[in-house]
């Protein structure tokens, strides 16, 4: 008989879950699953080198009866990788991948903050798929580059006609946040700024921390709200009416300020205090009310508090670009002649550079079958992009 022996469970949760809070009471099937580990643990001699291992992302529905000493007594946080850890997950996972010379994995795992292991292992990935389909032998850093685009920010919809004017109002709109990023001290660098459709979204203004953060201070939180508001911002000082495109920039800055609000204390009226204890059913594993444990008149504080710090936010930004129309309509007019810039190209632009004239994306597949069938190349249209190849040299974390 083996006397020594590692149990390893994957998603204990599954099973684990707090007994007696959820449907079905003591007879659930899951609750009778739970007890027979429970007991079976117990159950282990000391010297029988039996060793249970297990995992999940949900530690706090866990049942505490698991927790105790002599069952699951010690746990190890697994947190997301620093960008050391990055760089050391870039290089597992392109072990049996041809690598250019241009390709520096320290540049990738700066440009990545926030990733797991799966989202890195889904960006090589995706990057090798890129080179392939453009007949390469080896993947260059332009692949990476337009991979992590289409991980972070969404897959392209080029195919998507949208006319003039709401061209023109996307570009103004994304280039509102983009102005009011590079303007206020202490903002995170933009990474790219888009009105080419990803996913949902008519274009984007992408923005990536020059390094590591593990906290943020109000102030910080402050330029984000500024940030956020000012596509709406351009839209009114350039249009002088409103439209939908801001409809999640306004949900994620109403989202911003009610947690400043309400959990981290950032309210100067109502104080260090959190207000709303949140309530779960177990079972079910998720939040499914708020329990509101505060009265009518603060309800009402809190209301005017979150109005005052977004309606801050929006004004900032209005004072912001309007004191800096020139660079806005230089920025618009940019995006419109190219459709995509990248940090690099922005900070050029606003420091009065002149930027290489525009060139239309050139697929090597594609350009191999123009000349197998004898094919003029197309011509650019709508918005010309940058050709494949690599990149100039950015600084960190742009």
């Amino acid at each position: 008989m083996v006397k020594n022996c590692i149990v390893f469970i994957d998603e204990i949760d599954a099973v684990g879950r707090h007994r007696g809070a959820g449907l079905g009471g003591g007879h659930d099937e899951r609750e009778q699953t739970l007890n027979q580990l429970l007991v079976e643990m117990d159950g282990f001699d000391s010297n029988e080198g039996v060793i249970i291992v297990a995992a999940t992302n949900r530690p706090d529905v866990l049942d505490p009866a698991l927790l105790r000493p002599g069952r699951f007594d010690r746990q190890i946080v697994v947190d997301w990788p620093d960008v050391r850890g990055r760089e050391g997950i870039l290089r597992v996972h392109t072990r049996k991948i041809p690598l250019a010379e241009d390709v520096d994995l320290s540049q990738i795992a700066r440009g990545t903050p926030g990733m797991a292991g799966a989202d890195l292992a889904n960006l090589v990935n995706e990057a090798a798929l890129l080179a392939a389909r453009r007949n390469r032998k080896k993947v260059v850093l332009q692949d990476f580059e337009d991979a992590k685009d289409k991980v972070m920010l969404g897959m392209e919809r080029k195919s998507l006609v949208m006319t003039e004017d709401e061209r023109k109002t996307t570009a103004y709109h994304e280039a509102g946040p983009a102005l009011v990023a590079w303007l206020l001290p202490g903002s995170d660098p933009i990474h790219k700024v888009t009105i080419i459709p990803r996913g949902r979204a008519l274009g984007l203004t992408a923005s990536l921390p020059s390094e590591e953060r593990h906290t943020r201070s109000k102030e910080d939180l402050i330029r984000k709200l500024a940030m956020a508001m000012g596509g709406r911002a351009a839209e009114y000082l350039i249009f002088n009416h409103l439209t939908t495109g801001a409809a999640d920039d306004i949900e994620r800055a109403t989202r911003t300020a009610r947690w400043m609000v309400c959990e981290l204390g950032m309210s100067e009226d109502l104080g260090p205090l959190t207000f709303g204890k949140k309530e779960e059913m177990v079972f079910l594993g998720r939040e499914i009310a708020t329990q509101k444990d505060y009265s009518e008149q603060t309800a009402q504080k809190i209301d005017e508090e979150v109005r005052r710090i977004v309606e801050g936010a929006y004004r900032q930004a209005l004072d912001v670009l309007g004191a800096n129309l020139d660079k806005l309509h230089l920025v618009a007019n940019a995006l419109l002649e190219r459709e995509v810039m990248d940090g690099d190209q922005l900070n050029r632009l606003l420091r009065g550079e002149k930027l290489e004239p525009p060139q239309r994306r050139v697929d090597p597949a594609e350009a191999a079958d123009q000349a197998a069938t004898g094919k003029e190349p197309a011509k650019a249209g709508g918005g010309p992009l940058e050709p494949f190849g690599p990149p100039e040299p950015r600084p960190a974390g742009a």
